[in-house]
């Protein structure tokens, strides 16, 4: 995977101006995924990007009390649905650009832990996966062509 940190994001330059950022964080979920399906699959995919690539990830967070909350990542995850093939030529870009990535397989709606996972993962050549979801972090118009033919989840 492709570790070089990314560039800051552009910073406002009036303090209520949005921050802007030329990076993209993209989860594409396979279509027929049950509910919970989805929603199991986007929290396992993006669980591994803020290790590997800190920079995503923000300042902690304070309430009013002084209460701390963990930092989130810096910027929205977008997160988009297509037909298995379309994922499937998703993960092929992704790969051809050595993009950041996580893959979410068919399989591990069967496994109950972290080791039985890896394991799933490993028994199956890359062209044989069959993906459910994919993350993808990268420049924007680089994780914009790999999620090509998706659409924004509902």
């Amino acid at each position: 995977m492709n570790t070089e940190p990314s560039p800051e994001p552009t910073e406002p330059t009036e303090p209520t101006e949005p921050i802007r950022f030329d990076t993209k964080i993209a989860v594409l979920l396979r279509e027929d995924l049950e509910q919970w399906q989805r929603l199991n699959v986007t929290s396992f995919l993006v669980s591994g990007l803020g290790t590997q690539l800190p920079e995503v990830i923000g300042e902690p967070y304070e309430d009013a009390d002084g209460v701390p909350y963990l930092p989130m990542f810096r910027q929205p995850v977008m997160v988009f649905e297509a037909t298995k093939e379309t994922l499937t030529t998703a993960h092929t870009k992704a790969l051809s650009r050595s993009l950041p990535r996580a893959v979410f397989t068919s399989d591990l709606f069967a496994t109950g832990n972290d080791r039985d996972n890896r394991a799933a993962v490993r028994a199956v050549p890359t062209a044989d996966l069959d993906l459910v979801g994919l993350l993808v972090y990268g420049p924007k118009n680089a994780v914009d062509k790999v999620v090509k033919g998706a659409r924004m989840h509902p």
